[in-house]
């Protein structure tokens, strides 16, 4: 589990096969999970001050690999009694979205990033996400993505500020709207043949 604040900023040595080598200031320990641009890898060889992880089948064919090259976002895995000041991020990436437009504001930089339709469900205005494993809130849902508010210490702080249109980044939706909707979508299931929308679970917890 992690917060979506990223600690550190790691440097990628090699990334060969499924084995990823990063070198970075943090020491992990063997068997430890860590956060890679967003994603959930595990440690599995320690040299410091690199490391190495393993990316299975399924996360590479699901994460932007292309942005596995340079510099990475990291963040060690949580511990027990670790304050929670992002939102709770397991590491799971939903899919991949693309940058598709980016406005400077008084005091930050608008993103618009669209997504694959079916994962437009999961996406509340002003609920959380996490992009590359920041965590963010969402200001509006568009017909095709969502449109987050990146502030200066985020731009100072991350990778964002190298960030540009066309870029595609890991997406992990907010985990209690997933299993949210995925608990009220099958009770309508039971009762209807049909997806239920956000609309539809409001209404159906305004009776609980």
């Amino acid at each position: 589990m992690f917060t979506g604040l990223i600690r550190e900023i790691a440097h990628v040595e090699s990334f060969a096969n499924h084995t990823l080598r990063l070198r970075a200031a943090y020491a992990p320990k063997i068997g430890d999970s860590i956060a890679i641009n967003g994603a959930c890898l595990t440690v599995t060889s320690l040299q410091f001050p690199t490391f190495e992880v393993e990316l299975s089948k399924e996360s590479r064919d699901i994460l932007a690999l292309e942005n596995y090259s340079g510099q990475v976002h990291m963040e060690p895995a949580m511990q027990l009694g670790d304050r929670i000041e992002g939102h709770m991020v397991q590491g799971h990436i939903d899919c991949i979205g693309t940058i598709d437009g980016i406005t400077q504001r008084e005091n930050g930089w608008d993103f618009f990033i669209t997504m694959p339709a079916k994962f437009l469900s999961l996406m509340m205005p002003k609920g959380s996400i996490a992009i590359d494993g920041v965590s963010l809130t969402i200001n509006d849902v568009t017909p095709k993505g969502v449109r987050l508010t990146i502030i200066n210490h985020t731009m100072q702080n991350t990778l964002f500020a190298s960030y540009r249109v066309g870029r595609r980044v890991n997406i992990e939706s907010d985990m209690f709207a997933r299993y949210l909707f995925h608990m009220l979508n099958q009770k309508a299931t039971t009762t209807r043949d049909a997806t239920l929308s956000w609309e539809d679970a409001y209404a159906i917890t305004a009776h609980y």
